[in-house]
């Protein structure tokens, strides 16, 4: 079956055009969906520090780039081949894909689908785009773009979810607090009666100390050097705050003074900041620690090889390890029945075309 909106779209989204240029708004001609894909509209999108990576090129500088993977929106038509969704269904686009029959999507171990693997080109399966700007292929963010008013995207990688869910709700669930809750759930498996230090309290950190709060954890660090995250973290669940700009001492040895000289049990980085990395791995208990490895800012990073070989784990972790069809409906679940309450992570809204003067 295929709907029968098949015409160009022009719509405004917000591109990025090289490194270092500011972000602007743009009117963007997007293609209708072919077999097996689907056009949305977007309703709400949310910001992700990923989506600064991707401005500046990082992992692969292909420009113009249509920015934008955190969001949620309406089906507006799709090709053939489409089958569960129908127009008007709410959806949120993933950059994860779940087949639910390839070898990794069927195993516990990884959440990285080989039937639609991850895609950094900002392209199609077929390796093309379906946007431009008068004339110019422009390139996805993922496998989507969310700042844009339409967006095409393959039905492996759009998963649909109860339309009473409040849209920026929908929005943070879709990438950051999910991929910081994920984590400790299927990453780390977070015990009863553990500790954790949750580096960096954006969207994924906060979702890491909500995560480890559900799960039993009953002491939990978070660190930043921003003092308003302190209260942010608290509403969360957080017990403890470190601010390293307050103390002279390693943010290591601040959270070690926090556990009886001890250390944690799992350490969550979600900054990618270079040296906090080492404070992640040095926070945590000789022999047992485990840290989880979420954020990025750079493609190399040296690592205090000492601080693994006393018997810590360094794991990375891609959309904290969650399937995106399997595990993402839960957390939606729980957000629906006020088991997570994201109220705390909407600082403030503003237009489509309001992006070039904020």
């Amino acid at each position: 079956m295929t709907t029968t909106n098949s015409h160009v779209i022009t719509c405004k989204g917000i591109v990025s055009w090289g490194k270092g240029e500011p972000l602007k708004v743009e009117e963007i001609q997007v293609e209708p969906p072919k077999s097996n894909e689907v056009r949305v509209k977007m309703l709400y999108a949310s910001v992700c520090r990923t989506d600064l990576l991707f401005a500046n090129g990082f992992p692969i500088p292909a420009f113009p780039r249509v920015m934008g993977h955190e969001g949620v929106g309406v089906v507006e038509s799709f090709g053939e081949g489409v089958t569960g969704l129908r127009e008007g269904d709410l959806v949120i686009p993933a950059y994860i894909a779940e087949c639910k029959t390839c070898e990794t999507c069927m195993s516990e171990k990884t959440n990285l689908c080989l039937k639609y693997p991850l895609s950094y080109n900002g392209l199609m399966l077929d390796g093309s785009s379906r946007m431009s700007i008068r004339g110019q292929t422009a390139y996805h963010a993922f496998s989507c773009s969310t700042w844009c008013q339409y967006l095409v995207i393959n039905v492996n990688f759009l998963i649909k979810i109860d339309p009473k869910t409040p849209l920026p709700d929908a929005s943070f669930l879709s990438c950051g607090f999910s991929i910081g809750y994920g984590a400790t759930w299927k990453e780390a498996m977070v015990k009863n009666g553990s500790s954790v230090a949750v580096f960096g309290l954006g969207a994924v950190g906060l979702g890491a100390i909500k995560g480890a709060k559900s799960h039993g954890a009953i002491k939990v660090i978070g660190i930043d050097n921003n003092p308003m995250k302190a209260a942010k973290g608290r509403a969360f669940g957080m017990t403890d705050f470190i601010n390293p700009e307050e103390s002279d001492k390693s943010i290591a040895e601040l959270v070690k003074d926090l556990t009886a000289g001890m250390g944690v049990d799992y350490s969550f980085e979600c900054t990618g900041v270079p040296p906090l990395i080492n404070q992640a791995i040095q926070s945590t208990k000789l022999g047992t620690g485990k840290i989880i490895q979420m954020g990025v800012e750079e493609p190399n990073v040296n690592i205090n090889i000492i601080g693994l070989l006393v018997g810590r784990t360094l794991k990375g972790s891609i959309f904290g390890g969650l399937k995106a069809k399997t595990d993402l409906p839960i957390i939606y679940s729980k957000c629906k029945n006020r088991e997570i309450q994201l109220d705390e992570l909407l600082s403030h809204e503003i237009k489509l075309e309001d992006v070039d003067s904020f």
